[in-house]
């Protein structure tokens, strides 16, 4: 169960016909809840990041297990919790968890293919967040299920749209804005210019990546608005911690280098407090080294 749709490029996945979409079909999925016994929290920190799902969970009898990699876990939410913000991914504390429980045999083709979907697209395939050998360990033990890792990259990656593709075009071109003295990026999208491409739900999944990998650029930032809020998307380099700004100015968190938060101002007016906010920052970016 998920509380919003997600991206068109995951629903090959085995067992996508079983995902529950709370905002979709939030009957079916408060029965769910409410006859469950045991409930796993995978890759969020805090039930209250589950959205309309929140209240639903928080009056639940079931236990509930947290699995999660981000920073500073409300842990205070689940009964218990296998937290540690140095794994690459949640995909690969699920396993730990298998195997610590002597289920490892039990991973077959379909388990390994979603775990490894999870450790691949959470390192940006393998590109950060994989500094310790166990990563590539245990994505070894999940190819030698029989799974197909050129094809799973291929399934993610390369089914882009013509009209995400000329989304991506759009925003390097048009809307990428370089603050020099910040060693920043952003883009900034309004909802009229997603429509204008038939946005539709991952399609500006990584762009942000793309600002971030400017020379001398340590900070980069993707700003887009919703129907009810203005969503941003924080990425860094080296020691910057984009967490702290998303968790203090715009009510969210993640990881160190990459963190996401929403503002209920308008477009301008978080671009207009994005950039007061990071010219109080001005000192700590110039001293974190890339």
């Amino acid at each position: 169960m998920v509380p919003n749709d997600y991206p068109a490029f995951l629903k090959w996945l085995p067992g996508n016909e079983n995902v529950v979409i709370y905002k979709k079909n939030e009957k079916k999925a408060c029965d769910i809840i409410r006859q469950s016994d045991l409930i796993f929290s995978l890759d969020y920190s805090a039930l209250n990041r589950t959205d309309l799902m929140e209240n639903e969970l928080r009056i639940s009898k079931a236990k509930k297990i947290l699995i999660d990699h981000h920073l500073e876990p409300m842990i205070s939410d689940f009964d218990y919790y296998l937290s540690t913000i140095e794994i690459s991914s949640t995909s690969e504390l699920v396993f730990r968890f298998i195997d610590h429980c002597g289920w490892i045999d039990l991973v077959d083709q379909e388990i390994a293919t979603a775990l490894f979907t999870g450790i691949m697209t959470d390192t940006g395939s393998f590109s950060y967040s994989c500094n310790y050998p166990e990563t590539f360990t245990i994505t070894a033990s999940l190819i030698r299920t029989g799974i197909n890792p050129e094809q799973i990259h291929r399934l993610v990656y390369d089914t882009y749209s013509e009209d995400r593709l000329r989304l991506l075009g759009y925003c390097l071109s048009e809307k990428m804005t370089i603050l020099t003295g910040l060693s920043t990026a952003y883009i900034a999208l309004s909802k009229e210019e997603l429509d204008r491409f038939h946005h539709q739900v991952g399609d500006t999944e990584g762009i942000v990546i793309y600002a971030l990998s400017i020379e001398n650029i340590k900070l980069a930032v993707f700003l887009t608005e919703r129907k009810d809020r203005i969503r941003l998307s924080f990425r860094s380099k080296g020691n910057l911690s984009v967490n702290q700004i998303a968790r203090e100015h715009f009510n969210g968190g993640g990881h160190k280098n990459a963190a996401g938060g929403d503002s209920f101002d308008s477009l301008s007016d978080t671009i207009l407090k994005l950039r007061q906010i990071l010219e109080q920052y001005k000192e700590d970016i110039d001293r974190w080294s890339v």
